[in-house]
């Protein structure tokens, strides 16, 4: 259930309750694709990282393991010792943005999959089978993932089937949630507006979607291949037909400005890559901006990465010896760029519900708009 607290313009600040915990909003789910933080971080160490949800995927998850061996093992929570909430992904980006091949009809989707070239088929009923055997907290439902730009009529006639294929993840977890032998009866169904970036069809598939009395309701499609303008005008077009007491979820998006911005245009939850990626690579965000842990002005620097972080890594080390974890390429210069890069973005978070509690976010986003986006 959302539980909406405070608004200051269309940015809001909420609670969402599920089995598994409540969600303090706006939140950033960290990403840990196959049940795992990329950079060697542990579920014990998100606790201390401040992650509230971890986001799983349910088409790597399906291939590797196998939700069989998942929920032989009594679900995600128990089987990476995870005991807050669990979003789980449908599959449906990675269909369309792994599979060389793939054949798309209204039963849902063949392609190959991407490891070992096994004809898979995923429809909206398997999407559901999987991600009740993962027993996540949070299923999302399975949808066609449209490129940026796409022609108007496919788009058209994209969302419609969405909408159809939407219908039919509703009814299969309504099932599934009543079989005696379900790991988790209480999994909640978010969702997914899709239509690229038209103004019309995105409007016109939310008004559909929003009749369906779903638990949340995502934006997708978005963050691959537009520009960032794009993406606020469809979030704007799109906001004022999401339903106010839902969670709004701004899928796949991004850096910390992209946060910002989206928070201020009324969303609620994000997840994204950026953060651990950028930080297995030396790319860091910090409170001054963004830092190339590389760089040689750092080889004699014995300041922590960031002054005004309070993460285990600005805490214990300096950016001297990051920069020489980085350059030598060991694996504990990932574990801390991406331990750090977590803390952050959750850290953000945090400041961010802190200043819509006391009606500042305004200020708060003119501020930090300028700072974290740029380069140090």
């Amino acid at each position: 259930m959302y539980t909406l607290l405070k608004q200051e313009g269309n940015a809001r600040r909420g609670t969402f309750e599920t089995v598994h915990g409540t969600v303090q909003t706006p939140a950033f789910m960290n990403v840990g694709t196959s049940a795992a933080i990329k950079g060697g971080i542990s579920s014990i160490d998100l606790v201390e990282l401040k992650c509230q949800v971890e986001l799983c995927n349910t088409y790597h998850l399906h291939v590797r393991p196998g939700d069989d061996v998942i929920r032989a093992m009594g679900g995600l929570h128990k089987f990476m010792n995870w005991h807050r909430p669990i979003l789980t992904d449908s599959g449906g980006f990675q269909v369309f943005s792994l599979a060389k091949l793939r054949r798309i009809k209204e039963e849902g989707v063949t392609f190959a999959c991407h490891l070992d070239g096994k004809r898979i088929f995923m429809g909206p009923e398997e999407s559901m089978r999987i991600q009740s055997n993962l027993a996540s907290t949070i299923a999302m439902a399975f949808d066609e993932c449209i490129e940026n730009p796409a022609p108007y009529d496919y788009t058209a006639r994209s969302i419609e089937r969405t909408t159809r294929w939407l219908i039919r993840c509703q009814a299969e977890m309504a099932r599934l949630n009543a079989l005696p032998d379900t790991l988790n009866p209480h999994q909640l169904l978010f969702g997914i507006n899709q239509g690229s970036t038209y103004a019309d069809l995105r409007i016109r598939h939310m008004q559909q979607i929003a009749e369906l009395g779903l638990d949340g309701y995502a934006i997708g499609g978005l963050a691959v291949g537009e520009t960032a303008q794009e993406m606020y005008d469809t979030i704007d077009a799109v906001e004022p037909y999401m339903p106010k007491d839902k969670p709004r979820y701004l899928m796949g998006v991004g850096t910390p400005v992209n946060i910002l911005e989206g928070v201020y245009r009324g969303i609620d939850l994000f997840d994204c890559v950026m953060p651990s990626r950028n930080a297995r690579h030396g790319t860091l965000f910090t409170w001054e901006g963004i830092r190339i842990m590389h760089n040689e002005k750092y080889k004699l620097d014995d300041r922590p990465v960031d002054e005004h972080c309070g993460c285990p890594v600005c805490r214990d080390h300096s950016r001297s010896y990051l920069r020489h974890l980085f350059r030598t390429g060991e694996i504990l210069a990932a574990r801390l760029g991406v331990m750090h890069n977590l803390y952050f973005y959750n850290t953000l978070m945090e400041k961010i519900r802190e200043a819509l509690d006391n009606g500042t976010y305004e200020e708060f986003y003119r501020h930090w708009v300028p700072i974290l986006g740029r380069r140090i």
